[in-house]
């Protein structure tokens, strides 16, 4: 809930403040002062190519136009400081906190300096002695603030690493989690004697030789996500353990169910890719909770059923457990010994 209203109030922020830079752009434009339009108009296109202003400004080109849109933003400015007018000196006091939002840290922090080397060199020359010391300052001020934004941000995201079970894209569980979440779960079942399987599931990306660029299989991996918490239980756990594969913990399930249950899903994903006009097939391997397994026993038996369903033409499941019973007879459907 905090997430969805730190994204709710910075969609908020941003909007108002590109109604604000469009209204500066035109009474700019207005009173005869085309330097302060021209750079509130680039400040509006820096705020519309960013993702708090649209969630889906992160993917290509929007990034790269927002960094033109700020470079030139920056040379307008510098320009000015150096040459005049001097409407825009007062600009620079947000410039420090842009740069570092929208720029690698070492790549801003050399930036602020070269700002605050031209501030340094040009202010004297515009400016009187009590207002040139009085804007020295108050840019180093903001530059300060500027660095302790960033400090506490790279802080924050540091401390919050081990708390972020789900990947962002797909809202499943971090592969960092598999091995402890599946160790726990191998021995509640072993304490309890009840079945466990784990299904891995991949797209068959590399057995057509006209793959779908990489953006569109990225584009669709968010609705891979939310149908494969569609298909779980309450209880069941899901995890990207690659780019383009999913893992899928069962617990109670016996090999021959999760076989089933893996072809539901299969089938389903072939489906949503179709809907996309995506020509990719879906394959996965099934293995079942045996004596002497651990966690990364199991995972590679899972990992070794996949490979032997793509290897067999994919868009089938593929059961690692010998012992296991039949699988459902079926075109898209194998089982036996990876």
């Amino acid at each position: 809930m905090a997430q969805l209203a730190e994204k709710f109030l910075l969609s908020r922020l941003s909007r108002a403040g590109f109604v604000a830079l469009i209204a500066i752009g035109v009474l700019g434009f207005t009173l005869g002062k085309p330097v302060t339009a021209v750079a509130a108009i680039a400040g509006a296109g820096i705020v519309i190519c960013s993702r708090t202003f649209r969630l889906n400004r992160k993917n290509a080109p929007w990034p790269r136009i927002q960094q033109v849109l700020y470079f030139a933003f920056l040379g307008l400015l510098i320009a000015s400081l150096w040459t005049g007018p001097w409407e825009l000196r007062h600009w620079i006091y947000g410039l420090p906190l842009l740069t570092f939002a929208l720029l690698p840290i070492g790549i801003a922090a050399l930036i602020s300096l070269l700002v605050l080397a031209v501030v340094i060199v040009t202010l004297p020359l515009a400016e009187g002695e009590p207002e040139r010391h009085q804007m020295i300052s108050a840019f180093l001020l903001t530059l300060l603030l500027s660095a302790l934004l960033v400090f506490l941000r790279e802080y924050k995201a540091r401390q919050l690493v081990p708390l972020r079970r789900t990947d962002e894209l797909t809202q499943a569980a971090s592969r960092e989690y598999l091995s402890a979440d599946l160790h726990k779960e191998i021995q509640r079942s072993e304490r309890e004697g009840i079945d466990m399987s784990i299904i891995m599931i991949g797209l068959d990306t590399h057995l057509t030789d006209q793959a779908p660029p990489d953006k569109d299989i990225r584009s669709i991996l968010p609705r891979i996500g939310r149908y494969l918490h569609s298909q779980l239980r309450d209880f069941d756990t899901y995890y990207r353990v690659a780019d383009l594969q999913f893992l899928i913990i069962l617990p109670g399930v016996p090999t021959a169910d999760a076989i089933a249950r893996s072809d539901t899903i299969r089938k389903g994903l072939n489906t949503l890719l179709e809907s996309y006009s995506l020509k990719l097939t879906v394959s996965a391997g099934i293995a079942g909770l045996n004596i002497g397994d651990d966690a990364d026993s199991l995972q590679q038996s899972a990992a070794n059923a996949l490979r032997r369903a793509q290897q067999q033409g994919g868009d089938r499941t593929q059961a690692y457990s010998a012992w296991s019973q039949a699988a459902p007879s079926g075109p898209a459907s194998a089982e036996g010994t990876a």
